[in-house]
């Protein structure tokens, strides 16, 4: 990655059309993320070519461009050569015919971008639940210990709270009011409303003026606070039309709480919990069916989903399966043998290639991989650049979620599975889990490693000054 991060950014910009292409940017943990205007004037070939850019993924007007771990770096970069003001600017986005394929195209877009945002918060969460659990293990602190108390508290804050986390990214989404967003999730998570659907789920009836509600659960859920964010984005362009002008500053947010709320307890609320219900299900009941298989599977097209960004879906289905369960098994552990498969054909890349830069790419990608289970750069910079590295994941990422499932591992946390985070796969109750966990771990480094070098690749020749990409030369002339 070139350390000259106004460079690297500047190419992106020039690339993409200009500043004022851009309507909306954001990141994530390796990938920058842009909505622009109009797709006329980019220059897809000479984006992926910027040195700094692993790789591009395309969704209709929403480019992702991944960057690796320094992503905040070029983030911080690009955002000072846009206008003052130009990311608050309404998305200018063509309309488009109806289609399935753009349904579910827009339904993905919007759940990956709500939750992209949030994994940091999830991660960090997970890693202190973690914690307290090592540190109960271990005999350091007992369960009665207000100091492990407090720090499950820590722990679970993210998940308690996650519709009000939800409907806050989303708004930005939608390009809805954030406060009224959370104002209204917060009904969902009181501490009155959740006693009141304890009560219900009881057999005391429960209504509201006459309605009857359904008894839900809504912390640790993402899709009800989702979808009540995308009407009430509806529903505040609605009451704003309506609403006299000298009456906004009370009326406007005092309707729009009084509607969108009860449609969000009544309809909204039950019917995205019976969704994210059903995803769920329909996963682990193929688990559930096909056992071992379906980790092994999962394993073995895990880096695919990574590149087209839908890996993001399982999100929802992980977090509600933990908080239901306690642990998952099926998504958590087939990314072992994914991630460190990455890894360890990095590894082999960096040991065979004649290519200095290759090699000390190959070399922190694997690092990345293998010690934080961040997998971008060596997905991008290293297997999908080389071809045969791809295959030799695959057929690793296969064989060991085979592993994986066999043994029962299950995850307690949804931390990319690396080095560092291997606890999350600890079963207190299991002892042998940690003898499974770090073989699966081997396992896959050193079969991935061999693999890669058993398939080879054609080597990357060493490039001459004078071949450096004229785009980044330029930039560096301006900077």
């Amino acid at each position: 990655m070139s350390k000259n991060y106004v460079a690297v950014s500047r190419a992106i910009v020039d690339a993409i059309g200009g500043s004022e292409n851009i309507t909306a940017i954001t990141h994530c943990m390796t990938r920058l993320r842009l909505v622009l205007k109009s797709d006329k004037p980019v220059d897809l070939a000479r984006l992926k070519s910027i040195d700094g850019v692993l790789g591009v993924v395309k969704m209709d007007l929403q480019y992702q461009i991944i960057i690796g771990n320094t992503v905040s770096k070029v983030y911080e970069q690009v955002i000072k050569l846009l206008p003052e003001g130009a990311v608050q600017e309404t998305q200018l986005i063509a309309k488009k015919s109806w289609s399935f394929r753009r349904v579910g195209s827009d339904i993905l877009d919007a759940l990956i971008s709500t939750m992209s945002p949030l994994i940091p918060a999830i991660i960090g969460a997970s890693m202190v639940k973690l914690l307290a659990m090592i540190l109960e293990m271990s005999g350091i602190l007992t369960k009665s210990s207000s100091t492990f108390i407090l720090l499950n508290v820590i722990g679970d804050g993210a998940f308690f709270f996650l519709p009000i986390m939800v409907a806050a990214s989303a708004a930005l989404k939608f390009k809805t009011n954030m406060s009224l967003a959370i104002a209204i999730s917060g009904v969902l998570v009181h501490p009155a409303f959740i006693e009141l659907m304890a009560k219900a789920a009881q057999g005391q009836p429960v209504d509201f003026i006459g309605i009857s509600i359904t008894p839900v659960k809504y912390t640790y859920t993402v899709i009800p606070a989702l979808c009540m964010t995308w009407i009430l984005s509806y529903i505040e362009k609605w009451i704003d039309k309506i609403t006299p002008a000298v009456t906004k500053n009370f009326l406007k947010p005092m309707l729009i709480v009084l509607i969108a709320s009860p449609i969000a307890i009544i309809l909204i609320g039950p019917m995205g919990v019976w969704i994210g219900s059903g995803i769920s299900a329909l996963v682990y009941t193929i688990h559930d069916y096909l056992g071992w298989l379906s980790v092994a599977i999962m394993g073995a097209i895990w880096p695919l989903l990574v590149m087209t960004g839908m890996h993001r879906v399982f999100t929802p289905t992980i977090i509600q399966t933990i908080a239901e369960t306690g642990k998952e098994g099926m998504v958590m552990p087939s990314e072992i043998g994914a991630n460190l498969s990455l890894g360890g054909s990095s590894l082999a890349v960096a040991w065979r290639t004649k290519n200095p830069e290759l090699r000390q790419t190959a070399l922190a990608a694997a690092a990345s991989a293998i010690v934080a289970g961040i997998t971008e750069p060596a997905l991008y910079g290293v297997v999908i650049r080389l071809k045969k590295p791809l295959i030799a994941c695959l057929i690793t990422g296969f064989f060991c979620g085979a592993i994986a499932g066999i043994g029962g591992l299950a995850s307690h946390s949804m931390a990319a599975p690396g080095l560092f985070t291997s606890v999350q796969f600890f079963d207190p109750q299991n002892p042998m889990s940690i003898v499974w966990v770090f073989g699966v771990m081997i396992l896959s480094v050193v079969m991935s490693f061999i693999v890669t070098l058993l398939l080879g690749f054609e080597d990357i020749p060493v490039e001459k000054q004078d071949d450096k990409p004229k785009q980044v030369a330029q930039a560096l002339s301006r900077s």
